[in-house]
């Protein structure tokens, strides 16, 4: 697994994302949020190496980086559950990332 963290860290740092003053996971009710977010990089799930895409309904499924009053945050848009067949070592990914 570190490995893989490894490859997810540099495609994200290659695409400018630094590391942030926070962390935010987006579930259900929370998604909104991100229209508060001075948005700067945003990635689909789908194209992050190692990342399991979210199958939950109302979860978009992005990776968003950008302002929140003034820090930068990292937020994860829609979150993955055990419930959906992910191993939980695939669930915490993101997190670990």
């Amino acid at each position: 697994m570190y490995n893989e963290i490894q490859e997810t860290v540099k495609f994200l740092k290659d695409k400018g994302i630094s590391t942030p003053d926070y962390g935010i996971v987006l579930g259900t009710g929370l998604g909104s949020l991100v229209s508060i977010i001075d948005i700067e990089i945003e990635i689909p799930y789908s194209e992050i190496p190692n990342f399991p895409v979210s199958t939950v309904q109302g979860h978009s499924g992005k990776l968003i980086y950008g302002a929140l009053s003034g820090k930068k945050v990292l937020a994860l848009q829609g979150r993955f559950h055990f419930y959906e067949g992910w191993s939980m070592q695939q669930a915490t990914f993101p997190v670990r990332v």
